[in-house]
């Protein structure tokens, strides 16, 4: 019975690994253009699932694990791409500041299982000051009447 089970398994294995998962880049029609810091620091912990500049490591080509990665870099985009931030409205890019501060203090960013396989990513103090001081300045910024 174990046997059957462990081939089981491994034929399951093998089978997904023909379901296609879309990994893409599409163009960067607005990339970041704020403070070479913020945006270095940015490019270094965020850009992976933030942009349009995914670095697809070896493993987003192996099923399941494929899958988890694609579902985060989509989602990562859709909350904010900074490949795109310059085309967004500047009440959008002062929430999306807001939020970013927000996810940085509290530790939520990058993600504890992001930084296993890529612990370069991981914001020192020094990093969360340059993004939470970037931060700041971004409130300030918040127009009165910009509801794109």
């Amino acid at each position: 019975m174990l046997k059957i089970t462990v081939l089981v398994l491994i034929l399951a294995l093998i089978i997904i690994q023909f379901i296609p998962v879309t990994k893409t880049n599409p163009p960067v029609t607005g990339d970041f253009d704020g403070p070479a810091d913020v945006k270095e620091t940015l490019r270094q912990s965020c850009y992976d699932c933030h942009s349009n500049e995914t670095v697809w490591p070896w493993y987003s080509h192996i099923a399941p694990v494929s899958w988890l990665v694609a579902s985060d870099v989509n989602e990562g985009r859709h909350h904010v791409n900074f490949s795109e931030w310059g085309g967004y409205s500047a009440l959008k890019r002062a929430k999306a500041a807001e939020e970013i501060g927000d996810e940085v203090s509290a530790g939520e960013m990058p993600p504890s299982m992001f930084l296993i396989m890529h612990s370069s990513a991981k914001l020192d103090e020094h990093d969360k000051t340059v993004i939470l001081d970037w931060v700041k300045q971004q409130s300030g910024e918040i127009p009165e009447n910009d509801d794109k």
